[in-house]
């Protein structure tokens, strides 16, 4: 009996163990990420349609699909209920479904593969969700209302920013009152550190939303508000980040014209580029004055010698107006940083605050390649961004840091057609026939990716144009449209959220976009959540991401122990 009594004890005492092995370390592992490692195209291993060898063998599938329920299911038992001491958000601005697919596929074949297997860094957040992006008074947003929503928490009018739907569009006396503060400005309160880092004018709409309130997104620089609104006493956005901000730990982008009025340091012999503010201020020397461990770059080769850990404060405006596409940029150590470069940077520096932080990171370019009509650059842009949120996940630990994904809004591209095998060029082009059949009545080619509305509409000679002999790779190259627009216009379409740390479960269906922001201050208890957080509950929760804290594993091991000897 006694014999039995010890060898029941042995075996329980091992399960315990492994399950405690399991509890604490699966939260490390990557098991979707297992499924397509080796899998690369190979020529001779394909046939039409580019299909991967190993993807023929259902076994391929199914164990696939095992890993992704095993993955689901210790999502499920470990839900994150830490509070964030981090909160990284990532805003794709007109990233929608159609440019995160166009992106992985691109990013896959820029590393030899068909592409569309590929796992993006925003892929591997395990929590999705789908936001809804309409503005209160607009069923097509504009990026400053949704900038509004997904960080200051509600939704507002068309073109606004920072304050509440009372507000009315160019009316500078209706925001009195009605301001609404940012997750940034609720951190900053908090102690936490603060940064900014977009590929656009750090003064244009979405980094706006962070820190400004004003009745027209439009208002970036004094010299273009109207009299009226100065005399009411608004105030333009620039002039509201150095004056009303001068905690913002990091702020890098472009912008330069906004912030003096002088000549351009990079381009003195183009007038264009010269700064354009009125009141006759330097606001990058307002800036700097009076904070220590400063700096004010403007170039690449000065970003480059940037030491964050002697660093506090960063100011970068690396273009007089938004920075280059990826696509523009030459391979020089004097280029400016790109979207990885300055995201790495920025969280070098504010993870330095015991306090922890908030960084917002903004790929903004994919819009501008949108409204361009030039997915080419738009797409390009799109796995830079994708890098840059890769750099957050290896930096932090995601259990006390919580990253979000999303975007403010899509765009009318689509992405599509027969005629394209597995693997096909995403810029290249689709034939016209399908097999025997002459699908396409005109019998010209097109592309995989085609807009609603954008410049790329070009009828010759009463039909489509012919692009048999068009580089449709180059990135200058205009898709083609349905519509003629000179700016291709946005899309009304749901975009995605995806997360993961402290808090992220809370994604997990169909959301206004000003849920967004709600969920980050809760997940790091600011603002209204910050004294009703359940602390306890959290608290007890522990920092391991099993579904028990480390101390109660190893608590459990040792009583174990004990009874067993």
């Amino acid at each position: 009996m006694a014999a039995k009594m010890a060898g029941a004890r042995a075996a329980l005492l091992v399960c315990s163990l492994l399950a405690a092995l399991i509890t604490v370390t699966s939260g490390s592992l990557d098991l979707d990420g297992l499924a397509h490692r080796g899998v690369r195209a190979r020529s001779n291993n394909r046939d039409y349609g580019g299909v991967p060898e190993a993807e023929e063998n259902p076994e391929f599938w199914n164990h696939m699909a095992e890993r992704s329920i095993q993955n689901a299911l210790h999502i499920q038992r470990s839900h994150n209920k830490n509070i964030a001491k981090n909160v990284v958000l990532f805003l794709g601005d007109g990233m929608g479904a159609v440019s995160v697919t166009s992106a992985r596929i691109l990013k896959g074949q820029k590393a030899g593969n068909p592409g569309e297997e590929t796992v993006l860094a925003m892929d591997t957040l395990p929590h999705v969700a789908h936001s809804k992006t309409y503005n209160i008074d607009a069923q097509t947003p504009d990026s400053g209302a949704t900038g509004t929503a997904f960080l200051c928490g509600v939704k507002a009018r068309f073109a606004t920013i920072g304050v509440d739907g009372r507000a009315r569009i160019e009316d500078c006396n209706s925001t009195k009152g009605r301001e609404v503060q940012s997750v940034l400005a609720w951190a900053e309160r908090a102690g936490k550190s603060t940064g900014i880092v977009t590929t656009t004018q750090v003064t244009h709409a979405t980094p706006a939303a962070a820190y400004a309130h004003t009745a027209y997104r439009g208002w970036e620089v004094d010299s273009v508000m109207p009299p009226e609104a100065v005399r009411d006493g608004c105030k333009d956005i620039s002039a509201q980040l150095v004056d009303d901000n001068p905690g913002i730990e990091v702020v890098l982008g472009g912008g330069r014209v906004m912030f003096h009025n002088g000549t351009d340091p990079e381009y003195p012999d183009d007038p264009g580029s010269n700064g354009v503010r009125s009141d006759g201020r330097n606001l990058v020397q307002d800036w700097l004055f009076g904070k220590t461990s400063a700096r004010y770059v403007w170039n690449g080769t000065d970003f480059r010698t940037v030491n964050p850990q002697t660093t506090d404060y960063l100011l970068g405006l690396f273009e007089p107006s938004h920075m280059k596409y990826m696509t523009d940029r030459v391979d020089s150590p004097t280029e400016e940083p790109t979207l990885p470069e300055m995201t790495r940077t920025a969280i070098q520096i504010l993870q330095k605050n015991k306090n922890g932080f908030f960084l917002l990171v903004e790929g903004g370019k994919i819009d501008h390649g949108h409204h361009e009509g030039k997915a080419v650059k738009a797409i390009n842009e799109a796995v830079a961004f994708d890098d840059a949120v890769q750099v957050a996940k290896d930096l932090l630990n995601l259990d006390e840091s919580l990253i979000v994904v999303t975007a403010d809004h899509a765009h009318t591209v689509s992405l599509g057609g027969f005629g394209g095998g597995r693997g096909s060029p995403i810029f290249g082009k689709l034939d016209p026939n399908l097999w025997d059949f002459q699908l396409v009545p005109d019998g010209k080619p097109y592309t995989p990716l085609l807009y609603g509305t954008s410049p790329g509409y070009n009828m010759s000679g009463g039909s489509r144009e012919n692009i048999t002999n068009v580089d449709t790779e180059n990135p200058e190259y205009l898709q083609q449209s349905a519509v003629p627009m000179i700016v291709a216009s946005h899309g009304a379409e749901d975009v995605a959220i995806f997360a993961d740390g402290p808090m992220a479960h809370l994604f997990h269906g169909v959301h206004e976009q000003n849920y967004i922001a709600h969920v980050m201050k809760y997940a790091a208890c600011l603002g209204e959540y910050a004294e009703d957080c359940d602390r306890e509950e959290r608290v007890a929760s522990g920092t391991a991401r099993g579904s028990f804290s480390t101390a109660v594993v190893l608590s459990s091991i040792f009583l174990l122990l004990v009874w067993w000897f």
